[in-house]
């Protein structure tokens, strides 16, 4: 309901009908909120169970007749191994499909900073002695323009081509060059072609020209390999910010077992406060958790640590600290 109350007025400003709102935007943005709202949720429902047991003295009663807290934590960690693995396998296979269309969706209708990454003076590495440039991307339409490759050699330039135009053929998966100038450069001279139209087998594909900050969140973990595979291929700048989301997402269903050990950990003794002071603390526990993978990530795009470490060390430092925590709780 506050996304529809925030975004009401584009609906309304671009012609959304109620239909396309409901069904082709919230119905699939579903599966990305469980997603994002299943840790929080399992912490809270951890922090509120655990607390109410140990309100209760349950836990006290149980330690008294030799369980251990660590055999009590058992069933929660179990239950949050299987739910990470549902989360797991819904993030690899079935959100991104959801995700794409409710992308696709906000593109047309909702009024928003652009996405893409790439839309001017772009280059790519076509192979070891070969560099393309566009001076401009019109993702929309899938076409270049002012298109330069230059070939080059170990004495130098080989040869240059230049094109008005370069658009993409969905039949053949081709790039069709328009108005081209083909110079070929030997010893003492060149030589110069000119063709209304040439046809193309160049190794970059439109995905790798039209990349958006959003593309990762729409594809497979296999796709996802493939596309930063791509990247790299072609020489591509900004290639963590990609692998960065890549990890992010296949890490983050880990976060669901960290909370619940951190969860348990800290409701498992019995405090002054009440209910309220799980609560406060899992949403201040939640609010670290969050703000520090969220202070990470910069530092994985930019090259400050790697990728991996990036989306990791959240999760390493807060599973130690249940650890820590429940070690230290009385058994």
């Amino acid at each position: 309901m506050i996304d529809f109350s925030e975004n009401s007025d584009d609906f309304t400003d671009n012609g959304a009908k109620l239909a396309e709102i409901w069904g082709d935007y919230y119905l699939n943005y579903i599966p990305e909120m469980i997603r994002l709202v299943v840790p929080v949720a399992v912490f809270t429902a951890c922090l509120f169970l655990t607390g109410q047991l140990s309100e209760r003295l349950e836990i006290t009663a149980l330690k008294a007749a030799g369980v251990s807290l660590y055999r009590l934590s058992l069933p929660f960690i179990v239950f949050a191994i299987f739910v990470a693995l549902i989360i797991s396998y819904l993030d690899a296979n079935t959100i991104p499909t959801s995700n794409k269309e409710r992308i696709e969706f906000e593109q047309k209708f909702i009024k928003r900073k652009s996405e893409t990454i790439d839309r001017n003076n772009i280059y790519r590495e076509l192979s070891d002695n070969s560099v393309l440039r566009i001076s401009f991307y019109d993702k929309s339409k899938n076409i270049g323009y002012r298109i330069n490759i230059v070939g080059i050699k170990d004495t130098g330039i080989e040869q240059t081509l230049t094109a008005n135009q370069m658009h993409w053929q969905e039949e053949t998966e081709n790039w069709m060059l328009h108005d081209v100038v083909e110079r070929t450069f030997y010893e003492g001279g060149y030589s110069e072609r000119t063709v209304a139209e040439l046809d193309t087998m160049l190794s970059v594909l439109p995905r790798d020209l039209s990349r958006t900050t959003s593309d990762i969140y729409q594809l497979t973990y296999k796709e996802a390999q493939d596309y930063i595979n791509s990247i790299a291929r072609s020489g591509a700048g900004s290639i963590n910010v990609p692998k960065v989301q890549y990890l992010g997402r296949v890490v983050y269903p880990f976060s669901i077992i960290v909370v619940m050990i951190v969860g348990f950990s800290v409701a498992s003794v019995r405090r002054r406060g009440g209910k309220g002071i799980y609560i406060a603390s899992g949403l201040t526990i939640s609010f670290l958790y969050l703000a520090f993978m969220k202070i990470a990530e910069p530092f994985g795009y930019y090259g400050g640590i790697t990728p991996l470490t990036a989306v990791t060390l959240p999760h390493i430092f807060f599973l130690l600290l249940g650890v820590v925590l429940l070690i230290q709780a009385k058994k």
